[in-house]
């Protein structure tokens, strides 16, 4: 949130209050069961008990190579037979997130703390990178994700999967239903990279905005993840190697597919933002409430405002949906939900 407020323009005094809001929800710091060294540092990939571990770890290889973080990066990310890179969406996508700060930043203590998350928060899902048996020819095929959102949304295999929407949902469709996810998952065809792209971070922003109800200003804690991790995408393509590209972007299909299946497909309804009153509303104003509002100390609300407005100035806002969906967000605002039975109508 630090990251994304500063680049937003917040003052000193509003970082520091920031900082401190902040504070008082972090976990304590704890020691790890033990070491993490050059010779074993794969041996504990998934135990969140390492995480210091790991850390520390990341930061003597940052001294060892002379305080090069981009090459420590590229060392523990990019080589091997499978490769960290694909299992940045573990996590619910923190790992993705965190790393995008890293180069957007350009803080070493950022990269070494991203890399620290991959570690800790690797699971299953690399499988469906590393392992090229997944990526199948599914029944239909399409080049708008938005479509293949809507067909999932019309599944009736995964109908009454789930009694909420939530976290746990995930590894438990992947257990029950992986056939089903993976159908949807091959069917976005990738044909014209740029355009797609494009395509998918708007999907991105109707996913957390357009799937709203209309009778409650709480939005999905779990959806403004697909937009932030959307944008880690943008930061990162340029700056990896290009035969990394199309795999990342899948890693963010898949797991944008999961959560929308695991917070039980809300209906997108993307006309929620395009027929909006934005009110004479600009950047600027959508800026302001992100940084002094009531809920700027909010880390996902902050972040899922710049998501939109970096999105607005990448590709154009023609129709202004970007800023509409974001002014709506801001305005309408007023905690998380999608929490299922912890939910209660909202967290604020």
């Amino acid at each position: 949130i630090l990251g994304s407020a500063y680049l937003l323009g917040a003052s000193s005094a509003q970082l520091t209050t920031i900082y401190e809001e902040e504070c008082r929800e972090l976990e304590k710091w704890e020691d790890s069961p033990g070491e993490v060294s050059k010779h074993d540092w794969r041996d504990f990939l998934g135990d969140r008990r390492y995480q210091r571990a790991y850390v520390d770890f990341f930061e003597d290889e940052l001294v060892t190579n002379g305080y090069e973080w981009r090459k420590v990066l590229e060392d523990y990310l990019l080589r091997g037979k499978e490769p960290l890179i694909n299992c940045l969406i573990a996590g619910l996508g923190h790992p993705l997130i965190h790393l995008g700060y890293a180069y957007e930043l350009s803080s070493r203590e950022v990269g070494m703390e991203a890399l620290g998350l991959v570690a800790t928060s690797y699971n299953f899902l690399h499988k469906y990178i590393n392992d090229a048996s997944y990526t199948t020819v599914a029944p239909y095929s399409t080049s708008s994700p938005l479509e293949v959102l809507y067909k999932v949304g019309n599944d009736s295999r995964l109908s009454g999967l789930f009694d909420h929407p939530g976290a746990d949902n995930i590894e438990a469709l992947f257990l029950t239903h992986e056939d089903i996810i993976l159908e949807h998952w091959n069917a976005w065809k990738i044909m014209n990279p740029k355009k797609q792209f494009e395509e998918s971070q708007r999907a991105a922003v109707a996913l957390l905005v357009a799937t709203q109800s209309v009778n409650k200003h709480s939005y999905d804690f779990f959806l403004v993840h697909l937009l932030t991790t959307s944008h880690a995408v943008r930061i990162l393509i340029p700056l990896i190697p290009a035969k990394h590209h199309a795999s990342l972007v899948r890693q963010w299909w898949l797991m944008t597919l999961a959560v929308y299946i695991a917070q039980l497909r809300p209906p997108i309804k993307v006309d929620i933002i395009l027929e909006y009153d934005q009110q004479s509303k600009a950047w600027g104003w959508v800026e302001k409430q992100a940084v002094s509002s009531r809920w700027a100390t909010d880390a996902h609300y902050v972040k899922g405002l710049r998501a939109m407005k970096e999105a607005s100035q990448t590709w154009g806002d023609e129709d202004h949906f970007y800023l509409k969906a974001a002014v709506k967000f801001a305005l309408e605002f007023n905690g998380w939900g999608g929490f299922g039975p912890l939910d209660g109508g909202n967290v604020n």
